[in-house]
C-alpha cells in the first residue's frame, strides 16, 4: 500500500491534512505502507508519517520505495512513476476531490474538511479494490468533487466561505468513539475556532479501539476518551471541558438542561432517544450502519423531523442484553448478562469458561479477560476479533464493526455541521444526508425525513413542546425560515 505525496500537497494546509488523515486511516487495516515523497519538501515530512504510522501500529512494514506496490493513493500534482491502481486525492476548501485518471491538487485554505472527505474517499476506493472479491457490487468511484458545505455533488451551488472565525458558543459533543474522534481530527484543524466545547463519555480507550479510532494510537491506550478529546483540542482557542461521565450523569449535574448546540455521535437509538430528551436547542446527528453513513439535523419545534422521529422503535426489539448473551453463544444465559452489564462487575472465571466452551475456542486466550467488565470482555473478544482469530474464521458473528474511513467521515460531516450552524450558515435543504462508501458515490445525498405522524413522538406531545419554549422561547427558528436565508 504505497502512499505518494509532492511538495504542493506537503507545502500546503489541505495537503497535510489529506495526508494525515489517509496515515491514520490505512496504517490500521494494511500490514505494510511504502512512504514516498516526490520532492525536497514532501522528503522533510515522510519521517513525521512514518512516525505516525509506527504510534498506531508498531509492527506496520514501512517501505522507501513503491516497486512492489499493489495499489497507491496520491495527494499533490505529480503522477507517481508507478503502474499499479492509483487514487489521486485533493481538495479545495470545504470540497473533497478523487480521480482515478489524473492529480487534482490541494486547495490554498486552511479549512480541513474537504481534505479529511478525500481521504476517507481515498481509503473506501483502496478497501473496494483489495476486497473486490469479498464485497458485492463494489465499483469504484472515477471522479468525485462533493462539497461538505452543500453537499452538491456537481458544485453547482455556492462553494462556501473559507476564511472564517467561528465561535461555537456553548457546545456539546456527545459520544467520543469513532465518528467523535473524526469529529475532533477535524475540529482540531479548524482555525479560528473560539468559545466552549463539552466533550462528554465515559469511557476509556481499549486497544480494540485502535482499528477505527483515528486519533489513538498505542500510547493512548487506556487514556479517558474525554481526556484524549481535551488533548487532542489543546492547541486551539476553545475551551473545552472534558466530562468523563454518561449522557444521563453530565445532565443530572447540569442544572438548567439548557443545551444550545449538541453533536451526537453515539453508538445506540436509545442514547440518542436520551439526548433528544433533554430538549437541547439545535442536534447535529451523525452515524455509521451496514449500509450507509451519515448526518442528520434537528430542531424540535420547526416542523420538522426531531432526532426521536428517525430512532422511533417500531414492533418489539431484543434489548442489548439479549443481543450480547446470543452474540457470546450463550443466549440462555441473558440475566446474568443482563446484571454483569448493570452492575458493571467482572466477569468471573466460571463464564468465560462458558463462553470459550460454546464458542468451540480455548479458554487460555480468553483467561486475561477474567475480572474484566463484560462491556470489555464483549469489545475486545467478539467486536475486536479475537475469537474469530481463535476459531481461524470459523466463528463468524452477527456484529458489523465500520471500517474507521466510514466512522472518520461520519464524524468530519458532523464537525461540519456544528461549524456551519454556529457561523450562521444556512443548515442542509434536509433532514439528513447519507453516504456509502462501499459504492460509488451516489447522484442523490439528501434523505428528506418527515416529522412522525404517528403522534407517538415527544415533538407531538404538547408538555415537551412547552417546556422547549420555556427554556429557549416562542420565537425559536424555523428550518425552513433559515434555508431560506
Amino acid at each position: 500500500m504505497a502512499v505518494a505525496f509532492d511538495d504542493q500537497a506537503a507545502s500546503c494546509a489541505e495537503g497535510q491534512a489529506t495526508l494525515d488523515l489517509a496515515v491514520r486511516l490505512l496504517a490500521r487495516l494494511y500490514p505494510v505502507l511504502a512512504i514516498l515523497p516526490l520532492g525536497s519538501a514532501a522528503s522533510s515530512q515522510a519521517q513525521a508519517l512514518e512516525r505516525l504510522a509506527k504510534s498506531i501500529n508498531p509492527k506496520v512494514g514501512i517501505r522507501r520505495s513503491g516497486k512492489s506496490a499493489t495499489i497507491c493513493v496520491v495527494a499533490g500534482v505529480t503522477r507517481p512513476p508507478l503502474r499499479c491502481p492509483t487514487f489521486f486525492m485533493g481538495s479545495d476548501g470545504w470540497a473533497a476531490k478523487l480521480s482515478r485518471t489524473d492529480p487534482v491538487g490541494s486547495g490554498s485554505s486552511l479549512l480541513p474538511y474537504g481534505a479529511g472527505a478525500a481521504s476517507c474517499f481515498g481509503a473506501a476506493n483502496v478497501f473496494r479494490t483489495i476486497f473486490a472479491a469479498q464485497l458485492t457490487g463494489a465499483e469504484l468511484d472515477e471522479t468525485i468533487d462533493l462539497s461538505l458545505y452543500s453537499y452538491d455533488k456537481t458544485r453547482a451551488g455556492e462553494a462556501g466561505p473559507i476564511d472564517i472565525p467561528v465561535d461555537l458558543g456553548e457546545t456539546h459533543l456527545v459520544g467520543l468513539g469513532a465518528i467523535g474522534h473524526g469529529s475532533l481530527w477535524a475540529l482540531a484543524r479548524q482555525p479560528g475556532l473560539t468559545g466552549r466545547l463539552h466533550v462528554i463519555d465515559h469511557e476509556a480507550i481499549e486497544l480494540s479501539n485502535l482499528q477505527r479510532y483515528a486519533l489513538a494510537g498505542q500510547a493512548e491506550i487506556g487514556m479517558s476518551k474525554a481526556v484524549l478529546a481535551a488533548t487532542a483540542l489543546r492547541s486551539t482557542a476553545l475551551g473545552v471541558e472534558a466530562h468523563p461521565l454518561t449522557w444521563a450523569e453530565y445532565v443530572a449535574r447540569h442544572g438548567d438542561w439548557v443545551f444550545d448546540r449538541v453533536g451526537v455521535a453515539l453508538d445506540t437509538a436509545a442514547d440518542r432517544l436520551a439526548v433528544q430528551g433533554a430538549l437541547p436547542r439545535w442536534i447535529a446527528n451523525a452515524w455509521t450502519q451496514e449500509h450507509d453513513l451519515g448526518i442528520s439535523r434537528h430542531g424540535f419545534d420547526d416542523g420538522q423531523a426531531c432526532l426521536c422521529c428517525m430512532y422511533l422503535p417500531s414492533g418489539k426489539s431484543k434489548d442489548e442484553h439479549q443481543l450480547i448473551a446470543e452474540e457470546l453463544g450463550i443466549p440462555e444465559a441473558h440475566e446474568q448478562v443482563k446484571t454483569l452489564l448493570q452492575t458493571n462487575a467482572g466477569v468471573p472465571n466460571d463464564f468465560v469458561v462458558r463462553v470459550a466452551t460454546a464458542m468451540a475456542v480455548p479458554f487460555e486466550p480468553l483467561a486475561p479477560f477474567v475480572g474484566q467488565p463484560l462491556r470489555s470482555f464483549y469489545q475486545q473478544a467478539i467486536c475486536g476479533g479475537l475469537v474469530f482469530q481463535l476459531s481461524d474464521g470459523s466463528r463468524r458473528v452477527r456484529t458489523v464493526v465500520p471500517m474507521a474511513f466510514q466512522s472518520a467521515l461520519a464524524g468530519i460531516m458532523l464537525a461540519a455541521e456544528l461549524v456551519k450552524h454556529s457561523a450562521g450558515f444556512p443548515v442542509g435543504p434536509t433532514t439528513s444526508t447519507r453516504v456509502n462508501l462501499l459504492r460509488p458515490l451516489g447522484s442523490h445525498l439528501h434523505d428528506p425525513k418527515a416529522k412522525d405522524s404517528s403522534g407517538r413522538c415527544i415533538c407531538s406531545d404538547d408538555d415537551f413542546i412547552a417546556a422547549y419554549r420555556r427554556k429557549y422561547g416562542k420565537s425559536v427558528v424555523q428550518l425552513s425560515d433559515v434555508s431560506a436565508a
